[in-house]
């Protein structure tokens, strides 16, 4: 490490003894020699904390203070999911960019217009930008990319995972290959190194960083970074009838912090009781995967606040407040000067920088295993152990519990998804096998507008051969462009460029056009003239309807729908968190296979080593068991078939993808289906009807994924859909969707 140490640039050495430190960690110093070479994309995976931006700045900065263009164009280009994330590199960059005197600009909507300008007239150094504010730079200033790129060494993606396999990676990648043409660079590409702590078969990886692999990727993972985990799982029950706990039931309970209250003996409030127990006089996250749910906890525990006279310690976070709220509360948990929990959705997994967390704590299961390993990444950050509470809540067992009540599938998927966490070390690899015809629609009206005109095989060449559509064939391509000029997005001249049409010049001239993703109409809450976030605009808000939301009570006074302004006034007591619109996640195959092999075994402890570690507290223990005489009770080991309530429920344990091909084929054939938590329920029909049904389709070519979604009344899931032609749309929502060949492994039993 001290030899590696010394390949740095020597102003980069000082920078090094300035921070106090000892030595360079294991990743820093084996990413020196590839980084500096130049002749290589790197892939840098290791955990949260253990120093991969480091890694990859001080080799690079140190190849900045080398070159003889160093002043001739910018260098880095370093590309964020968040603006929150480019703020915050831009904080951490500052000390070493000026000692350097290395020029660096965080380029977005809101960073400052006159940094923009200074760059804009003498590029040089470091760029920290999102997919969108490039996209506008291509579109709107080729001119001025083509000079102030022309000379980048670097491009690194910071949190490859939240791109990698969805639409915005898709474009991301798509920008890349444009960068690269515009700058004359196709020949000799500019590296891209990539930083994340959570990418499954990191061996598969490269060729999601690279498509066309025009460059060879050296992977460097952080295999000392092993910090201790300590688990928790905890239980909850929720009455089928809810009573109220009087003050002396309450006064001799745990849950004391009501005490002097009346309040119902829900689960929730059990949680909300534990949270503010567990969490207060110290620094937490906890995770509520929706944004509704977010609002209702953390409302929860400020209330308890108030209850018991004591400052509020607990604050929400998620996408739908303003920037200034959540802001205010990443700098609150920066400074550590007050005990501080953020109730928080996805918005904190990333890699802000926001000091010690003690804890993480998940309430109810997480979205996915990859999701989990971002999230405990944010606890024992400086060399503790990282702890992880996972609070459950299943519901109590009576006459009319249905069967997947009865097998606490909640409570067994979480189960499943820290077992492979921490045991198999295993997350969710990308999904590299979808088409994006909506985001490759959007790269053609980009292309076409960023060179005012352009034929339809360089434009093919370049976005399907070069860049990262590789799974679209010329004669998709021709479909999408004879459909595009029908809608009147392109409209194609004489020499045979094609040009915006009219209808393509309005989509590309409105402000939201540079992001892929879909940005609903939205309308703004404001108190006493203060914005507190945004709501979907189909949001149903009425007048004097009562209201969570940004962790307090809200009294709605006026819906100004043209202005799509609402105006609230503070409360106490009441209300409930509007709708959000936040959408679910598809579970993978080995999470389901995972939940199986518990039961089976019947074992939830965290095998390390040799030994088992017990981590369920006495009430989940009780749920573990139920589920587990349910299980037994329907020999669900060796029958995928159950007859209840006259009704036939299908056990696949497979993902999602699987369970809706499933799902799909048997809505085709008539039957009234429902499906919850990978289990089917075919209403008002018999095991021996389903099973004669599975092995009729076990003995014939099951049909395709694109001939499938065309039973499919809704696909138009992705922006820019609705202006695709049907074959396309088909393809596309077919390949996200479904999964044919699972649906055949699993039928191969009925086959038989």
């Amino acid at each position: 490490m001290r030899d590696a140490h010394f390949q740095l640039d020597h102003q980069v050495q000082r920078w090094i003894f300035n921070q106090g430190w000892q030595g360079l960690r294991d990743v820093q110093a084996q990413a020196i020699v590839p980084i500096l070479s130049g002749d290589t994309d790197v892939l840098i995976s290791a955990a949260t904390a253990a120093g991969k931006t480091e890694a990859f700045f001080l080799p690079a900065c140190s190849a900045l203070m080398r070159s003889d263009k160093r002043d001739n164009g910018v260098g880095i280009l370093y590309i964020s999911p968040l603006k929150a994330l480019i703020n915050d590199q831009y904080r951490r960059l500052e000390s070493l960019a000026e000692l350097l005197d290395l020029q660096v600009t965080p380029w977005h909507g809101d960073s400052s217009l006159g940094q923009k300008r200074q760059q804009k007239k003498s590029p040089s150094g470091i760029i920290l930008i999102t997919p969108e504010s490039l996209e506008s730079l291509l579109v709107r200033d080729m001119g001025w990319v083509k000079q102030a790129f022309s000379n980048l060494q670097y491009i690194v993606i910071d949190e490859f995972h939240a791109f990698l396999g969805g639409a915005r990676g898709q474009h991301l990648l798509s920008l890349l290959t444009r960068l690269e043409h515009v700058t004359d660079r196709i020949t000799s590409p500019i590296p891209r190194v990539a930083l994340s702590a959570t990418l499954g078969e990191l061996q598969s990886v490269p060729r999601s960083l690279r498509p066309n692999q025009s460059l060879p990727c050296t992977i460097i993972e952080d295999s000392n970074a092993r910090a201790s985990v300590k688990v928790q799982v905890k239980g909850y029950v929720q009455p089928s009838q809810l009573t109220l706990n009087t003050n002396q039931e309450q006064a001799d309970s745990e849950y004391h912090v009501f005490e002097g209250i009346d309040v119902l003996d829900t689960a929730e409030t059990k949680v909300c009781a534990d949270l503010y127990r567990l969490c207060r006089g110290g620094n937490h996250l906890v995770f509520a995967n929706s944004r509704a749910r977010t609002e209702l906890i953390a409302a929860g525990l400020s209330d308890l606040c108030e209850y018991n006279t004591v400052p509020n310690e607990f604050f929400p976070h998620h996408g739908s407040l303003s920037k200034e709220l959540r802001e205010s509360l990443e700098s609150r948990l920066q400074k550590e000067a007050l005990p501080t929990t953020a109730v928080c959705t996805m918005t904190l997994e990333l890699g802000i920088d926001i000091g010690k967390v003690d804890t993480v704590i998940q309430v109810t299961a997480p979205h996915s295993v990859a999701s989990l390993r971002q999230r405990l990444g944010r606890s024992g950050r400086r060399g503790g152990s990282a702890v992880l509470r996972m609070l459950i809540t299943e519901h109590e067992i009576n006459k009319d519990s249905s069967l997947i009540d009865d097998l606490r599938l909640e409570l067994i998927q979480s189960l499943a998804m820290i077992r492979l966490l921490i045991t198999d070390k295993w997350f969710e690899p990308a999904n590299t096998s979808l088409y994006h015809f909506s985001t490759l629609l959007h790269q053609v009206l980009a292309l076409v507008a960023q060179w005012g005109g352009i034929r339809a095989d360089q434009i093919y060449v370049l976005l399907c051969n070069q860049g990262p559509f590789q799974k679209v064939k010329p004669a998709h391509f021709k479909l999408l462009l004879i459909q595009m000029g029908a809608a009147q997005l392109l409209t194609q001249l004489g020499n045979n460029q094609l040009v915006l049409g009219v209808m393509g010049e309005r989509i590309v001239s409105h402000y939201t056009f540079y992001a892929v993703f879909k940005t609903p109409e939205e309308y703004r809450i404001v108190a006493c003239n203060k914005t507190l976030g945004t709501l979907p605009i189909d949001t149903m808000i009425l007048p004097d309807q009562y209201i969570i939301f940004g962790g307090k009570r809200w009294q709605v006074k006026d819906v100004d729908v043209e202005k799509k302004i609402v105006d609230v006034i503070k409360v106490k007591g009441g209300g409930k968190p509007p709708t959000f619109g936040d959408s679910s996640m598809s579970i993978h195959d080995k999470v389901r296979q995972e939940m199986i092999g518990i039961l089976n075994k019947k074992d939830y402890r965290i095998q390390v080593g040799s030994e088992y570690i017990d981590f369920a507290d006495t009430v989940a223990k009780q749920l573990f068991l139920d589920s587990i005489k349910t299980f037994e009770r329907y020999d669900l080991s060796h029958q995928s078939l159950v007859n209840k309530d006259g009704s036939c429920y299908i056990f696949m344990w497979r993902g999602d993808s699987v369970v809706n091909t499933l799902v799909a084929l048997l809505l085709q054939h008539g039957f009234t289906v429902e499906s919850y938590a990978g289990v089917i329920c075919v209403l008002k029909t018999s095991s021996a009807q389903v099973y004669a049904f599975l092995q009729k389709i076990a003995q014939r070519p099951v049909p395709t994924a694109t001939e499938l979604a065309k039973t499919v009344p809704n696909k138009m899931i992705e922006k820019f859909d609705e202006y695709l032609p049907d074959e396309l749309l088909d393809m596309g929502y077919g390949a996200q969707a479904f999964d044919i060949e699972g649906l055949d492994d699993w039928l191969r039993t009925f086959s038989k």
